[in-house]
């Protein structure tokens, strides 16, 4: 099981990479494909929204066939085709048809691990291992950045993504060979339900809003809003974006490890989310009123923003709680759309703010300072909500 949880690692590795390297690739799509910011934007909130589509399919999978052979067909069709797809891509829509594809591709991976470690390890372990695997699964995340543009610069953007293509496929053939499914009791087997039946919960009606909005501006920021912020209003270029992209992504892999360790020693998952979430929304504000004083200061408020922002696997561990255990696959994909599908939201809605007003606008720190304000009023959004959350189920 070791062994598989590995290359679930690796796939997940791999959705990391592909939900955030279009921020590298802004300047060479721009001249080779004529892509503007609000065709990756799009492009972008694609792939979370086909991510979050897949979800309750995903679940139905994992509850029905287990996580080794949805992981690994779904990874190989989505991960290795999508890859095929941007290589040959000709059109800013190429590019938007691939990144449906990598959503398919990453959509059953983090789930299907999360699913053995609910079925399989001790709930007070599940943030520590969940964050970890994000952790883990991270460096992806700093692959997309500084890695990346050294990769484009020596091979090519095409290139790259032939290679990328190929590696898809090797983990989706070892993930066939050596991931195994946790076994299931005759009980479960026989046990009925919907995935909707679990909105009637008042407990997990709190705590999806939270979901929602949690991974919407660090995610919007790194994995797409980052480049063209710091080309339009600092003039940077593809090294100096990788290298603020990289910082960013390494805060967010910290915060995964940091947070379920600190959730046990605080001893109350909602303190942890509620305050590191508040102070993402205050970080935001601080953009909002300085997007253009200097590109240092935005690089540490994007830090912050990546850092704060690491709480999803400790959000996920508070909905499971609540979930029965004939439905954990349906459950925790429930609650992983909500996340992907709020980032999706957000870079739809920002994609139209930049096609909203005019060319110059949409280069302008007036456009990134109303676009802070969004993901800080998002977050600020989700909070109030949660604020009413239940910490645990009545004994």
């Amino acid at each position: 099981m070791k062994l598989g949880i590995l290359f679930l690692v690796f796939g997940y590795f791999l959705s990391q990479f592909y939900r955030s390297f279009l921020a590298v690739l802004t300047p060479v799509l721009s001249a080779d494909l004529n892509a503007t910011t609000a065709d990756l934007s799009f492009a972008s909130g694609i792939w979370f929204l086909t991510f979050a589509a897949m979800q309750i399919p995903v679940g139905w999978a994992l509850d029905r066939f287990g996580p080794r052979v949805t992981s690994a067909l779904m990874l190989a069709v989505g991960g290795g085709g999508g890859a095929v797809v941007f290589a040959m891509a000709q059109t800013p829509v190429m590019i938007t048809v691939a990144m449906a594809l990598f959503g398919v591709g990453g959509a059953p991976i983090l789930m299907a691990s999360y699913y053995i470690f609910a079925r399989m390890y001790p709930h007070a372990m599940f943030a520590t291992l969940g964050g970890a695997m994000i952790g883990f699964g991270s460096a992806g995340n700093l692959a997309g950045s500084a890695p990346l543009a050294w990769a484009v610069a020596a091979f090519g953007w095409r290139a790259t993504m032939w290679g990328l293509a190929v590696a898809a496929l090797l983990i989706a053939a070892a993930l066939l060979a050596v991931l195994r499914d946790p076994p299931r009791t005759d009980d479960e087997a026989a046990a009925q339900g919907s995935v909707f039946s679990l909105f009637k919960d008042r407990n997990l009606l709190f705590i999806f809003p939270m979901m929602l909005v949690n991974y919407a501006a660090a995610s919007g920021i790194r994995g797409l809003w980052a480049g063209p912020y710091l080309v339009d209003v600092f003039a940077m270029d593809s090294a100096g974006i990788g290298n603020v992209t990289l910082v960013m992504a390494s805060a967010m892999a910290a915060g995964n490890f940091a947070y379920g360790p600190l959730e046990r020693w605080v001893g109350s998952k909602k303190k942890v989310i509620l305050t590191t979430n508040l102070i993402g929304a205050g970080l935001c504000l601080i953009l909002w009123a300085l997007p253009d004083t200097s590109w240092m200061l935005s690089a540490v408020l994007f830090t912050g923003i990546g850092f704060f922002g690491a709480t999803y696997a400790v959000i996920i561990a508070h909905g499971q709680l609540f979930l029965p255990k004939h439905l954990t696959g349906r459950g925790i994909t429930l609650l992983n759309l909500f996340g992907i599908g709020g980032v999706g939201l957000t870079q739809l809605a920002t994609s139209a703010m930049a096609k909203t007003g005019t060319p110059e606008y949409a280069a302008t720190p007036a456009f990134y300072s109303d676009l802070f304000l969004v993901f800080a009023l998002f977050l600020l959004a989700g909070c109030l909500v949660y604020a009413f959350s239940t910490e645990r189920p009545a004994t």
